[in-house]
């Protein structure tokens, strides 16, 4: 049992943008990883819910958490408020599907990929949730996010 326990269950239910970035900042500073990774997680699905059209379809809810991660991260490193206003409108005018697909097909990494990879936290990338939705995409979609994410595996081994 962590240490952390009592914190890490007020914060899986914490709605409150405020106090999870304040968790996360005093986590940083205080050197406790796991409080940090979970007050920065629950902040992306808190804010990704705010975002998302249809909360009963999963995969949508979990691009909207792949989107806000990103913000996320590109707001803290470039200190200041970061919208990906061309994926946004790409999901306006294709969808979440097609936009998935097209980031996995395309025949390098996405910047946003990157971006995951080094915060760890691949598990929100196109890719990953291609994998996680299989009966959703065509097998060359599944094939190649499976491709590109085993690369990657093998490049950091």
């Amino acid at each position: 049992m962590s240490k952390y326990q009592k914190i890490l269950e007020v914060i899986a239910i914490c709605e409150d943008e405020t106090k999870l970035r304040n968790w996360i900042a005093n986590a940083e500073r205080e050197g406790a990883q796991e409080v940090e990774d979970a007050a920065r997680r629950r902040l992306i699905e808190v804010r990704a819910s705010k975002d998302v059209d249809d909360p009963n379809d999963p995969i949508v809810l979990d691009f909207w958490k792949s989107i806000s991660a990103l913000e996320h991260e590109l707001s803290l490193e470039r200190g200041k408020t970061i919208r990906l206003s061309r994926t946004r409108q790409k999901i306006g005018r294709v969808g979440v599907e097609k936009t998935l697909r097209d980031l996995t097909l395309s025949t390098q990494p996405s910047d946003g990929y990157h971006l995951l990879h080094e915060r760890g936290m691949l598990d929100l990338s196109a890719e990953a949730l291609v994998l996680r939705y299989p009966d959703r995409f065509e097998p060359e979609v599944l094939e190649a996010a499976q491709n590109r994410l085993d690369t990657d595996a093998a490049c950091t081994d």
